[in-house]
């Protein structure tokens, strides 16, 4: 797709900040949340965005929803455009407190699945049951996303705990590890209660990690988006984007938008 697109436009406009990868690539991600797309609108945003989109998560409990016919049409149409297909980590949950996680990863991985994500957002995890859950998912052959955070309003980021969730949940099997930010991105996480990023927070966790890139941000909003990507440049990973920001995510990460051209051309010797 990028070389047809190179036949009309020349490259350096396509890309100004001359920094974005082909797929598949592990950073510069976007993980797009879906919270309950139809058929014709999912397929619409695979054909006109896909080629930007690295994951989709089935947003909380919602792959229990769909019809067996619709939910293997979209796995099917995202393995078809190299796009992880999760269900929300929420799921998960549900499942460790009935005592059925492993008929769920039984049907996760009978359905086509190729990433589950491990959370504790909404309940109490002992350390030990989230190692135990990355651990399976990884032996499987998923791509296991861990998630650091509370759902609650209010709930703000400890930097000493969530440096070490990341190393441990690194360590046993984890691919990347989401920072919540819920589909709201106001007051949870990095983000204070107007959805503004707090402080230096951001660097701080940074500053501690060997790769940044294993970190993906949660940043549902525009504003945020546009702050991550001029303060950690257009290959930070970027997650809870709604299906219809996908393009202009993109044009943000490219410089394609007044909210990001000066500082990423400006970086790119321009």
């Amino acid at each position: 797709m990028e070389s047809l697109r190179e036949g009309v436009w020349n490259a350096e406009l396509i890309d100004p900040s001359g920094s974005r990868r082909a797929k598949p690539r592990r950073i510069g991600l976007t993980m797009v949340i879906d919270k309950g797309l139809g058929r014709t609108a999912f397929r619409d945003m695979i054909e006109t965005a896909g080629d930007y989109i690295d994951i989709i998560k089935l947003g909380f409990g919602t792959s229990a929803l769909y019809s067996h016919e619709l939910l293997r049409e979209k796995i099917t149409l995202c393995k078809q455009h190299r796009i992880t297909v999760m269900p929300g980590g929420t799921f998960l949950e549900i499942a460790v407190l009935k005592g059925l996680v492993p008929e769920y990863l039984d049907t996760v991985t009978r359905l086509g699945f190729d990433g589950i994500e491990v959370s504790d957002g909404t309940i109490d995890m002992p350390k030990e049951v989230r190692h135990e859950l990355i651990e399976h998912g990884a032996a499987l052959g998923l791509k296991v996303f861990t998630e650091y955070g509370k759902k609650a309003w209010g709930s703000k980021l400890e930097t000493e705990a969530l440096i070490q969730t990341i190393q441990d949940d690194l360590k046993y099997g984890s691919e990347f590890v989401t920072i919540e930010g819920r589909e709201s991105g106001k007051g949870v996480g990095i983000y204070d209660e107007q959805g503004k990023c707090m402080g230096g927070i951001i660097e701080d966790v940074l500053a501690q990690l060997p790769d940044p890139h294993v970190v993906l941000w949660e940043a549902p909003l525009k504003t945020q988006q546009a702050e991550l990507i001029n303060r950690l440049g257009p290959e930070t990973n970027l997650g809870n984007i709604a299906p219809d920001d996908v393009l202009s995510l993109e044009a943000l990460r490219r410089g394609l938008r007044a909210d990001t051209i000066n500082g990423l051309i400006r970086k790119a010797g321009k």
